[in-house]
């Protein structure tokens, strides 16, 4: 845990939703062990899109489409969503819900290992959604760079491992010892790059704010 308990609950609790279809949308995922963005990083992740007003939005990491139908309803009609999803059983279940959510003409889910599918990318996206593997982070980081213009905005989330992060490699379980190592290079990176500004927040699983300079 990052933050006391208490103070997260407090927090959550001034929260003035979402819309019908996400808080069922929101239901369904928990109740089926299916990871979401926190409540907290949604309230900022709501108020990041008001202040980008991004129009090309990239996401790595699909999971039932929760995160990116929340995107589609905080920002203009003209702004795409592009979202990259690898695992089977819930590719469907996202483009069902984008369906259901009338957001379908807006978002657009590209099946297949996110190392390959962002090697096909062209363009740019002025704001990034980094929520996949966390052990892959650093390895799609350079491809990422490609396509995010100056003054381009990545977001990534579960950066802190639960407080993990800051634990020597030894103190770390040995199974999670890859993630903690590689996430340690991403932070380092992010933050010691001279073409990003970066601020790491201590909000949901803690998360990392960049600015491209």
């Amino acid at each position: 845990m990052i933050v006391e308990e208490r103070m997260i609950t407090y927090i959550n609790s001034l929260d003035s939703g979402n819309s019908p279809f996400l808080e069922e949308l929101e239901r369904e995922a928990k109740a089926a062990y299916v990871p979401i963005i926190r409540k907290e990083m949604q309230s900022f992740l709501k108020v990041l899109l008001h202040m980008k007003n991004p129009k090309n939005i990239l996401e790595v990491g699909t999971a039932v489409g929760f995160s990116s139908i929340l995107m589609s309803e905080h920002t203009e009609e003209n702004c795409q969503i592009t979202t990259i999803e690898n695992y089977d059983k819930r590719i469907p279940l996202a483009r069902e819900n984008f369906k259901k959510a009338g957001k379908d003409k807006r978002i657009t889910l590209l099946e297949g290992d996110a190392m390959e599918v962002l090697q096909t990318l062209e363009g740019e996206y002025d704001f990034i959604f980094m929520d996949a593997a966390k052990g892959q982070y650093i390895y799609y980081f350079p491809l990422l760079m490609k396509l995010l213009p100056k003054g381009g905005i990545l977001l990534s989330d579960n950066v802190l491992q639960e407080g993990d992060i800051i634990e020597s490699h030894f103190a770390v379980e040995r199974r999670n010892r890859t993630i903690h190592k590689r996430m340690r290079e991403y932070l380092y990176e992010l933050t010691h790059n001279e073409e990003l500004v970066t601020s790491v927040i201590p909000i949901g699983d803690g998360v990392t704010l960049s600015v491209r300079r």
